[in-house]
Order: structure tokens, then C-alpha cells, then sequence
């Protein structure tokens, strides 16, 4: 403050106006908030999604299942070594005879082994682990559609609370206007002042209802961003640009062929299918137990010793002791291998191998009933959601025929009302009975929109493409 009194007048004017500036740009890029469309938020949902992003660690998990498989197929190989000490009574290589002294010794190895025949077990998990992949690949698919149709249905709701708002502040506009009127009209003496206090209490509901229907919109705004995981999401909205159109004419479609189409693409018959082929390979696995196995083998080793060895002359007479060779003497001259073939034929094993095909038996054929029961599910679903789709377009144009005849109403009981022929309490129940009408065609169409896209979604046309339309 009192740097002030030396600053000019004239720069003091202009850094008002610059902070000034600055704080409306502030506010302008705080009242720009982008408003988000269904394709972004199906997008982001698939993206940053949770259950998503742990579906996606199941389809890692498979591709490594794929590389145990391939390791089956490689020889295994192994390095040993070994260094010992051995303190006390030891037997004296020169006398024979036992006495105390101190030993070392190292010892190393290797070992290789391959399997050259398994009951075709190894082809079959390879094969099993390549089907578990795409398996995984159609469980990841089938959690990304579901994100999808739960972002739709949480995006039309929010579109839905949005126009549900406008209608409650425009009648709480009407109402207010409604109120200035009848304060003339008792002024006036053309209707009595107890019609007054009924406006009064509509204009409060009217007030409350458009408190509801923020606490709404503001819900379904949160329940959409939680969705998304979006961690700052108290400036997040939609875009309103929803088309109620049936662009592809889905409804002409019969449910048959719908129904044909959705078998060919729909992601939980994939699902269904690929564990039935793992479920095949599985009783193939366990049946391979049954037959021989056979398997090479190579093993090399060799010592070294550190301990004094008996002297020889040239007849072969021991003369006494002398140091021992060198670490890279004896490990040539004491070194040895072994290599071989052998052959395990299974002849009793407490009837654990063929209990185990049997196991596998049995989820073999649940694995049948499965497919069967995604098909019959699939089926019933498409015919549900044509009828329901058929059901909702009936509902809301009989809403709009509705609104309509509301409307022409209410006009006349406006009309009344003004000369007096209507009280304040029927004129409030032709307001009451007209909002209501509105909100039912706004509930009609967007579950109208939701059940048409759904049969849509069954027809294969992908959610976020269908509500870019």
C-alpha cells in the first residue's frame, strides 16, 4: 500500500487493467470446459477402464502360458559344481592307512536332456496355450463392450437429466410469470387471493423439482466420470448432439436375421467356442499320460583333487607322494560322460491318469452345454430387444401424441383461467398434468434411443460408432 503513493497514476491504471486481464482470462478458460462426446468417452472408458486394464493382464498371462508351452519342446540343460572339505580321520593314500588330515576336493558337472516323444502331450499344450490366447483376446473384447454399453447407457442419462432440467426451469418461468399475473388479476378483483397463494405454492414446487432435477443431472454427470476413472471430474459435461433417428433402419430388420448376424460376430459365442477347443485339448493332454514316453540324455563330469598322490618309478613301484596336478590336468584326466535313451511306460498309477481324462471329460461336456446355453441366450436376447426396441418407438410416439393434446389443454385452460372461468387449482392441475407429459416424452426417447442402438449392437455395428450417427 505504500509503494503505491510512488507508483504514477498513469502505470497504476495500466497494471489494474493488465491484472484485470489476466483474471477474465482466467475466468474464460474456466467457463470453456469441453464438453465430451459419447465416442471420446467410450474411448477413454476402453482405454483407462480398470476391469479393462485387468482383463488386458489376463491376455499377458496367456502369452506366457504360449512361451512354458514352446520351453517344452527345447532340451533342458544344467551346470553343477561343487567344492568339499573333509576334516579328520581320512585314509592316507600312501599308507594306506587312517590317519587325520585335511582334503579338498571340487567337482563339477552338466546335464542335458530332451524329450523325443510324450504321448503328444507338448503338441497339444502348445496348441491349448495358442487357444487360451485367443480366448483371453475375446474376453478383453467382450469386457470392452460391455464398458461401452454401460458408458451409453450413462450417457444418455445424462442427456436425459439435462433436458429434464430445461423443462423444469421452463416451467418454473411459466409459473413465475403465472404468479405477476394473478397478483394483477387479484389486484384487479377477477380472481379471489386464495388462487394466488395456490400459484405461490406451484412456483415453490416448481422450485424444488428444479433442485431435483440438478441433484440428478448432477449425479449422473459423477456416475459417468467415475466410468471413466477420470480423477478430476468436477467440470466435466456431455455434448447434447444424441440423433433419436433410426439411421439404419434396424426396426425393418426381422429378428431372424438379426439374430443370424449377431452369431457370426457376437463376442461371447467366440468365447463359448474357444473353451470348447481348450476343453478338447485338455481331455487330449490327459489321454497322453496313457503312452510311453521316451527321452534322451547326456551327463558329463569331472573332479579335481588337492590332496598329495602316491609317486610311481618307472618299474610302477610307489617311491612316496608328490603335489597334485595342476586344476586344469585333472579336470581333462578325471572327466567322464554318460549319454543314453530311456523309456518310462505307464502300467499302474492308482487310476490317476485315467481319472484325470474322465476330469476332463466331464468339462469337456459342460464346455458343450455352455456354447449351447450362450446360443439359446443369444437368440432369446435378440428377440427380447427387438420387442423391447418395438415397444419403446410405440411408447414414445403415443408420448408425443400425449404432449401434444397436453398442450392444446393447457392452452385452453390458460385461456380460461385469464377471464376468470378456470380456479387456480384445476389451472395447476393442467400445468402439473402438461409437465408430466414432457417428461415422459423425454424418458421415452432416450430409452427409445438406448433399446434401438442395443438391437443395433447386436447386429454388429459397433456402440461408438452407432451414436456418432
Amino acid at each position: 500500500m505504500y509503494l503505491l503513493r510512488f507508483i504514477p497514476l498513469q502505470m497504476r491504471k495500466i497494471n489494474y487493467i493488465s491484472i484485470a486481464f489476466v483474471f477474465l482470462i482466467g475466468l474464460s478458460a474456466q467457463a470453456q470446459t469441453k464438453a465430451w462426446t459419447l465416442e471420446e468417452c467410450v474411448r477413454y472408458a476402453i482405454k483407462n477402464n480398470i476391469s479393462i486394464k485387468n482383463t488386458e493382464l489376463d491376455t499377458i498371462s496367456s502369452n506366457i502360458d504360449k512361451r512354458d508351452a514352446f520351453g517344452n519342446f527345447l532340451p533342458s540343460a544344467n551346470l553343477n559344481a561343487s567344492h568339499s572339505w573333509n576334516i579328520g580321520l581320512n585314509q592316507d593314500i600312501t599308507t594306506g592307512l587312517l590317519r587325520n588330515q585335511t582334503t579338498q576336493q571340487t567337482g563339477i558337472g552338466a546335464n542335458v536332456g530332451v524329450d523325443i516323444y510324450k504321448g503328444l502331450q507338448n503338441q497339444n499344450i502348445m496348441r491349448r496355450a495358442k487357444l487360451s490366447i485367443v480366448a483371453s483376446k475375446y474376453r478383453l473384447v467382450k469386457m470392452q463392450e460391455d464398458i461401452a454399453l454401460n458408458v451409453a447407457n450413462a450417457f444418455l442419462q445424462v442427456l436425459f437429466n439435462k433436458e429434464n432440467l430445461k423443462v423444469q426451469n421452463e416451467q418454473l418461468a411459466i409459473n413465475e410469470k403465472q404468479f405477476k399475473r394473478s397478483e394483477e388479476l387479484v389486484k384487479a378483483g377477477s380472481i379471489p387471493r386464495g388462487d394466488l397463494l395456490d400459484v405461490k405454492a406451484t412456483v415453490a414446487t416448481n422450485k424444488q423439482n428444479v433442485i431435483n432435477a440438478e441433484n440428478a443431472l448432477l449425479i449422473s454427470k459423477l456416475s459417468l466420470a467415475q466410468l471413466l476413472q477420470l480423477k478430476e471430474f468436477w467440470d466435466f459435461d456431455v455434448i447434447d448432439d444424441t440423433n433419436i433417428n433410426d439411421e439404419n433402419n434396424i426396426m425393418s430388420v426381422k429378428p431372424i436375421d438379426i439374430y443370424a448376424k449377431a452369431k457370426e460376430s457376437r463376442t461371447e459365442l467366440k468365447i463359448a467356442q474357444a473353451n470348447l477347443e481348450i476343453a478338447e485339448k485338455d481331455v487330449a493332454i490327459a489321454k497322453g499320460a496313457f503312452q510311453p514316453t521316451l527321452t534322451a540324455f547326456y551327463g558329463f563330469n569331472s573332479r579335481v583333487s588337492y590332496a598329495d598322490v602316491v609317486a610311481f618309478d618307472d618299474t610302477g613301484m610307489p617311491i612316496g607322494t608328490k603335489p597334485a596336478d595342476s586344476f586344469g590336468t585333472q579336470l581333462n584326466d578325471n572327466k567322464g560322460q554318460n549319454f543314453g535313451l530311456q523309456l518310462n511306460v505307464p502300467v499302474f498309477n492308482g487310476w490317476s491318469v485315467r481319472n484325470n481324462v474322465d476330469r476332463n471329460k466331464v468339462n469337456l461336456e459342460k464346455s458343450k452345454i455352455a456354447l449351447e446355453k450362450e446360443d439359446l441366450d443369444l437368440q432369446r436376447n435378440v428377440y427380447t430387444a427387438f420387442t423391447d426396441a418395438k415397444g419403446a418407438m410405440n411408447a414414445h410416439e403415443s408420448a408425443i401424441v400425449a404432449l401434444e393434446n397436453r398442450e392444446e389443454a393447457y392452452n385452453y385452460s390458460k385461456e380460461k383461467y385469464a377471464v376468470g372461468l378456470m380456479n387456480s387449482f384445476d389451472f395447476n392441475q393442467s400445468q402439473t398434468l402438461l409437465t408430466n407429459a414432457q417428461s415422459e416424452v423425454i424418458r421415452t426417447k432416450y430409452d427409445y434411443i438406448f433399446k434401438i442402438k442395443i438391437l443395433e449392437f447386436y447386429f454388429g455395428i459397433p456402440i461408438d460408432q452407432i451414436m456418432k450417427k
